[in-house]
């Protein structure tokens, strides 16, 4: 990695960033280390989602949160050079990440990824591949590809839609994100056309909406003496309904308490193993509890910028 062209805007940092596949990637870096506040000090690189550029995407999220920022543009993507695949995708993250360490000056642990739609891929690869990062947020994304593909393709065709998918576009997020082990908040939208697979009529399905089995998988890997088939049946229908009727069905103040006994005795690292000798109620309140810790939502369809208060470092095992 290398910046190869760098100028200063009146607000900002532009730069062209060159990747080991020798593609370069327009970014754009806004520095808050000198603002008043702490979230200056972290800087967060925003992958945007299909059709999303740094100079109208999420990027703003975050700025409005206070936090530095640093926006990149896909392979193939206005400034950017080369095609949105998934390996020119992961070498620009890798170079963007690299940029941020090494030219912006900034450490791993002060380092965060947010994601929308799409970028949900390039995010979590990134994760995964740099595990000492500050937090991971993705909003409107999705565990894999494949059943969006499928829920928008003739069924005639599922045969060489999977075919294409396994060969070239094989987006794994859930796989991905489970190989990072700090904190993640997922961002459900209520009326999201574009990540769910299911209408009625009246609107979107919202338990067909992706981002659940994104939470569903990253549970189950985090903490699989709580989520696992004797619980999933409740945290599906959870979900089926939105958080904020969710709210009182669970002792938060318990499952506080359960965890830090566990942690005290045991470790913050993840596969975390609470949950052994629990009985059924005590695991169905505790995965709905973590349920509501790992994913918020917003009212809104796909497109919508989120709201920066929205935006904040997500809840981990110590807190």
């Amino acid at each position: 990695m290398h910046a190869i062209i760098s100028e200063f805007t009146k607000h900002g940092i532009r730069a062209k960033v060159q990747t080991e596949d020798k593609n370069e990637i327009d970014t754009l870096f806004f520095d808050r280390r000198n603002s008043v506040g702490s979230n200056g000090k972290t800087v967060v690189i925003c992958c945007e989602g299909n059709a999303g550029f740094y100079e109208i995407g999420c990027t703003v999220t975050p700025m409005e949160a206070g936090y530095s920022v640093l926006g990149w543009n896909h392979p193939g993507f206005a400034g950017s050079s080369g095609a949105p695949l998934p390996d020119q995708e992961q070498s620009a993250i890798d170079s963007v990440i690299q940029y941020a360490i090494h030219k912006l000056g900034f450490m791993p642990d002060n380092i965060a990824l947010f994601a929308w739609s799409i970028g949900g891929y390039s995010a979590t690869w990134a994760a995964m591949n740099y595990p000492d990062i500050s937090f991971v947020i993705l909003d409107a994304t999705f565990d894999h590809v494949l059943p969006l593909a499928e829920a928008r393709m003739p069924k005639s065709f599922n045969g060489i839609t999977k075919l294409t998918i396994n060969n070239y576009l094989n987006l794994e997020n859930s796989e991905q994100l489970c190989r990072y082990p700090g904190p993640i908040l997922l961002i459900r939208r209520l009326e999201d056309e574009m990540i769910t697979t299911q209408g009625d009529g009246r609107g979107t399905v919202l338990e067909s909406n992706r981002g659940n089995y994104l939470l569903q998988h990253l549970l189950q890997y985090r903490y699989p003496n709580i989520v696992d088939e004797t619980t999933f049946s409740v945290l599906s229908r959870w979900l089926s309904k939105p958080i904020s009727q969710q709210e009182d069905i669970f002792d938060g103040d318990l499952c506080l308490s359960q965890i830090k006994s566990y942690i005290n005795e045991n470790s913050e690292s993840f596969p975390c193993l609470i949950g052994e000798g629990f009985t059924q109620e005590e695991k169905e309140n505790m995965t709905l509890f973590l349920a509501s810790k790992y994913m918020s939502e917003f009212n809104s369809t796909h497109c919508s910028p989120l709201p920066s208060a929205l935006f904040h470092r997500p809840w981990t095992l110590g807190m």
